[in-house]
């Protein structure tokens, strides 16, 4: 919420860190709730940011607009391929954040791949 709200003058930091921690909060939310291999919560994720953009390309190509900020906020409003490259920085954030835990404490990593 800070880096929508405080920090929203910051443009990349709002932009594409925000994009990225996006992809980061959809992974564990998936994994808190479903049991599958770190790759596949990973690319799930991955994709759930994929759709929200063309989402957004359908939305500006219909002419569709929400009257809702808080909407617009958490979702976006202009569809743009450097989102789609910050959330496949977020997937990759994820994956090399996995391993690095899988190294450390592999016992608290569990023996999913």
């Amino acid at each position: 919420m800070l880096i929508a709200t405080a920090w929203s003058h910051h443009r990349w930091l709002r932009g594409f860190f925000g994009d990225m921690l996006a992809v980061v909060w959809v992974y564990f939310l998936l994994k808190a709730f479903l049991e599958a291999k770190r790759h596949v919560l990973a690319l799930t994720a991955f994709s759930v940011g994929c759709l929200v953009e063309l989402g957004q390309y359908v939305a500006a190509v219909n002419g569709w607009h929400t009257a809702n900020p808080v909407l617009r906020t958490v979702l976006g409003s202009v569809a743009d391929w450097m989102d789609v490259l910050a959330y496949a920085g977020g997937f990759l954030l994820v994956l090399a954040y996995e391993a690095l835990r899988s190294r450390i404490a592999p016992e608290v990593a569990g023996n999913r791949p």
